[in-house]
């Protein structure tokens, strides 16, 4: 089924300028996820990169701290799910799993001092952040045994504490 050339514009428009996902904005606009990854795909081979042109259009609409939002958001989204797949590994031990947790501890903590320079007004997140990154190099290095039962409790709870006071 062709479709007009509007559609693929409020395709790029719901992707690019209102961020919804690629398969939200799909489904916004009435159309398959494999059309609207096929028309992503060739906007970009002829020089239309979406995920660019949504970065800029983040960065130009958006004041310092609304980008500083949406770059810990997508970090807390990219955290969560590198978290689950840390403590999805069946064959790492609990020392690696520890140790994979504490490198994610200190990317957040530099994500949350980054976010909280960029954004002051988010200053009561990031101290809140901070105490439980804190907890959690805590826990990796005093009872690595426990690092993944933390993990478990942490990550909901940090995504609650973003939802509070970011």
């Amino acid at each position: 089924m062709a479709h007009p050339p509007e559609t693929r514009q409020r395709l790029r428009q719901a992707y690019v300028y209102d961020r919804l996902s690629l398969e939200a904005a799909a489904d916004r606009v009435g159309v398959p996820l494999g059309t609207a990854r096929r028309w992503k795909t060739q906007a970009e081979g002829e020089g239309d990169d979406w995920e660019r042109a949504r970065s800029a259009a983040s960065l130009s609409s958006a004041g310092a701290g609304a980008v500083a939002q949406i770059v810990l958001q997508d970090f807390l989204t990219l955290h969560q799910s590198v978290t689950s797949e840390v403590m999805d590994l069946p064959k790492e031990s609990a020392l690696a799993k520890a140790e994979a947790m504490s490198r994610l501890a200190d990317a957040f903590t530099k994500t949350m001092n980054a976010t909280a320079k960029a954004a002051p007004d988010l200053h009561r997140f990031a101290v809140a952040s901070e105490l439980l990154q804190e907890l959690a190099a805590f826990v990796s290095q005093r009872y690595p045994q426990h690092a993944p039962a933390l993990a478990e409790v942490l990550e909901p709870f940090a995504l609650e504490t973003a939802q509070r006071y970011g």
